[in-house]
């Protein structure tokens, strides 16, 4: 089954770096507020995570992986598309933990095919009320791609 989230090698470098001075983290998937749609990268517990949030992945990053939040109703826009977590130079704004650092968290999609749609059906994802109460997603291979372009070609490559 395909992952609904992935993160590229440059970012997840960044991550470890960023969970070597912060300790865990968690990201959520930001609907517009402060900086566009980008992936919010917090301590994990500073962002509560509601009832009706989804969780995409959790990135094996870590000795406990980050988990990758989104809210519901924005799941319900994006639940077709795979979320690719990069990284860019420049400073974005907002609360994310590698404001600092001179680069930036990008999100980056791609259309799951009817295939990978149909399987994702069968396995709905873990919601935040699901995972409070111990439930956890099956960790099985690396989400993590060398280049964004791994996962969600540019057009004409």
């Amino acid at each position: 089954m395909p992952s609904r989230a992935l993160i590229t090698a440059d970012a997840a470098e960044l991550l470890r770096s960023l969970q070597n001075q912060h300790g865990p983290l968690m990201f959520h998937q930001s609907g517009g507020c402060c900086d566009g749609s980008s992936p919010m990268c917090y301590p994990d517990g500073d962002f509560i995570v509601g009832d009706r949030d989804v969780l995409l992945a959790v990135l094996d990053v870590g000795a406990d992986g980050v988990p990758v939040w989104i809210s519901g109703p924005q799941f319900e826009a994006w639940q077709h598309t795979q979320l690719i977590i990069d990284v860019v130079a420049g400073r974005g704004s907002g609360f994310s933990v590698e404001a600092p650092e001179g680069k930036r968290f990008l999100s980056r999609g791609r259309v799951f095919s009817e295939a990978e749609n149909a399987e994702l059906a069968a396995q709905p994802p873990i919601v935040g009320a699901q995972y409070a109460q111990g439930a956890r997603p099956v960790r099985d291979g690396t989400l993590i791609v060398d280049r964004a372009e791994e996962a969600c070609p540019l057009p004409g490559t």
